[in-house]
């Protein structure tokens, strides 16, 4: 391969790598991405994709294209929740550990879905090369250095030659064991690792007709060794996933895990000595909580496991690593095209940075309680699924009108437009199409407003201009360019008719004015600028801000 020079190059081919390489794509920057794998994921890992990743899809382009991998309906999947039996055999005895709550009509446009990544990363890979990336499985960093203009790295592809990729920046989302943070020398801290686990894929015809037709996330069976999940609910029940523990400090490995240990296993928890049994794949693994020191390391930035990784209880790390990836995409596209201050980037990592803490904790306190050693404190910490889906908060300089002190995740749902949270989801109509408001947010910012808020969309159109930002202007109202379908605008947003909310292009309210103001122009064209990241804008009245 010839040398090159690109403006991203993304090191990592798994959920978070090509949804970074879509979503910079989506945003009219073109990026190379290498995988050292040969292809796609064979495994159904990472099964449950949450509705806020199903919005980012669906903002993306690919929404449909990833619902229609859906077996059936996998929501009542996930409404079974997380529970425990003696054996398969005995379900009807199951308690339930976790009921968590999901998002509703009300809530978000999308619903949660069960997919395996060995079918979603597919049409990862084929929408990040319609949308101008090249993916290069097979291909391997052996070089990271960095400089005040860019990134250099040599890669060496399947016929092992060496080449150089020059890139303005460099996205790393190569895992938990990260070439890239390691030779950027970016510390770990956290628990470290909590327990070994053998993931073992099966195929079992007759277990289906033992669990009668009960709905579940995982169930654990206390009667096998270790701990038995099964994940293959949510991504078509072939294969099932049983994942035993092993203890390295009792001299136990996984090659231990011979297969016909396996299928004794897997008997034991279904309660049939008889159950016909066929092992697909075993793969060893670790559970461990740790979140990097830094997110950002000057032109280089971390996203996924390579950032944060944690236990799989909560379904948190793929989802997660998602939303980094749409995070970070934007902003570097602003930077990039011009539109945004070099000042935005650095909020990538205040923003995501302390979502993945607050991940990584509510991680570790549902393995906590799912391995029956959690105390009341650590029970009464958990916030409910639904807030960690989409209730997150950010508190960064890109966030004017944020709250410092709010934290990252609140004890109940607040979407009510406070800035730093997503924007609330309404139906509207749109010269007779139906859409969310979620819909209007990806491609820059978006100033709403009711009937009476002429003054503003004026204002708008010149902080437009003045600064270079993509800016569009809505009035959501009876008679404006979009109705409200379901419930009246201006309350669930958190305004009156003649306030304002001005929303980035990742759906987060970044400011809002409650009531009209005086001075439109000055008080919206710094809030923009802020939101943009251009550190010290003067406005029109000449006061540096």
């Amino acid at each position: 391969m010839d040398d090159m020079t690109i403006p991203v190059l993304v090191v990592g081919g798994g959920p978070v790598g090509l949804s970074t390489a879509m979503f910079l794509g989506r945003h009219g920057v073109p990026s190379v991405l290498v995988e050292k794998r040969e292809a796609t994921s064979l495994l159904p890992r990472a099964p449950g994709l949450q509705a806020r990743t199903m919005e980012l899809f669906r903002t993306a382009g690919c929404g449909k294209e990833i619902r229609a991998l859906e077996k059936g309906d996998s929501h009542p999947y996930f409404e079974g929740g997380i529970i425990q039996t003696s054996t398969f055999a005995r379900i009807d005895e199951a308690v339930t550990l976790e009921a968590p709550s999901l998002d509703g009509p009300l809530v978000s446009p999308e619903r949660v879905m069960g997919c395996g990544q060995d079918r979603y990363e597919k049409v990862l890979v084929a929408k990040a090369g319609e949308a101008g990336c090249d993916v290069r499985f097979g291909t391997r960093l052996t070089s990271l250095t960095q400089d005040a203009d860019g990134v250099t790295a040599v890669v060496s592809g399947p016929d092992r030659a060496p080449y150089t990729i020059r890139a303005r920046y460099v996205v790393a989302a190569d895992g938990a064991s990260s070439f890239v943070r390691r030779r950027l020398g970016v510390e770990r801290s956290g628990r470290g690792t909590v327990f070994h686990a053998l993931s073992i894929y099966f195929r079992a015809p007759e277990l289906e007709g033992l669990l009668k037709g009960r709905t579940f996330i995982l169930c654990y069976a206390t009667a096998a060794r270790g701990t038995l999940m099964s994940l293959s609910r949510l991504h078509g029940c072939d294969p099932w996933l049983a994942t035993p523990l092993y203890f390295p400090d009792k001299g136990e490995t996984p090659e231990d895990f011979t297969d016909e240990r396996c299928v004794d296993i897997i008997r034991t928890a279904a309660g049939r000595d008889d159950l016909d049994v066929e092992i697909v794949w075993k793969v060893p693994w670790q559970g461990a909580q740790l979140v990097a020191e830094h997110f950002r390391v000057q032109r280089v930035f971390l996203a996924g496991d390579a950032a944060h990784v944690h236990p799989p209880a909560g379904g948190f790390g793929a989802n997660t690593g998602i939303h980094d990836a749409h995070n970070l995409a934007w902003k570097l596209a602003g930077v990039l095209h011009g539109w945004a201050g070099p000042n935005l980037l650095d909020t990538y990592e205040a923003e995501r940075h302390r979502v993945g803490e607050a991940m990584a904790e509510q991680a570790m306190i549902r393995n906590r309680i799912r391995h029956g050693y959690a105390d009341d404190a650590t029970r009464a910490a958990m916030v409910d699924d639904i807030i960690i889906t989409l209730g997150y908060r950010y508190h960064s300089t890109a966030v004017p009108g944020g709250d410092p002190d709010a934290p990252a995740l609140s004890p109940r749902l607040d979407l009510s437009g406070r800035p730093g949270t997503r924007a609330p989801h309404l139906w509207l109509d749109r010269d007779g199409e139906r859409i969310s408001t979620i819909d209007l947010f990806w491609d820059g910012y978006v100033l709403l407003t009711g009937a009476r808020g002429g003054r503003w969309a004026e204002a708008a159109e010149r902080a437009a201009k003045q600064l270079g930002v993509p800016l569009r202007h809505h009035v959501v109202a009876g008679n404006g360019d979009l109705r409200p379908l379901d419930r009246p605008w201006a309350p669930a947003y958190g305004v009156t008719d003649g306030g304002a909310v001005l929303v980035r292009p990742d759906a987060c309210v970044a400011w809002r004015a409650p009531e009209p103001v005086d001075d439109p122009d000055t008080v919206l064209a710094d809030a923009l600028a802020r939101a943009a990241g251009f550190a010290g804008f003067a406005g029109p009245a000449g006061e540096a801000r």
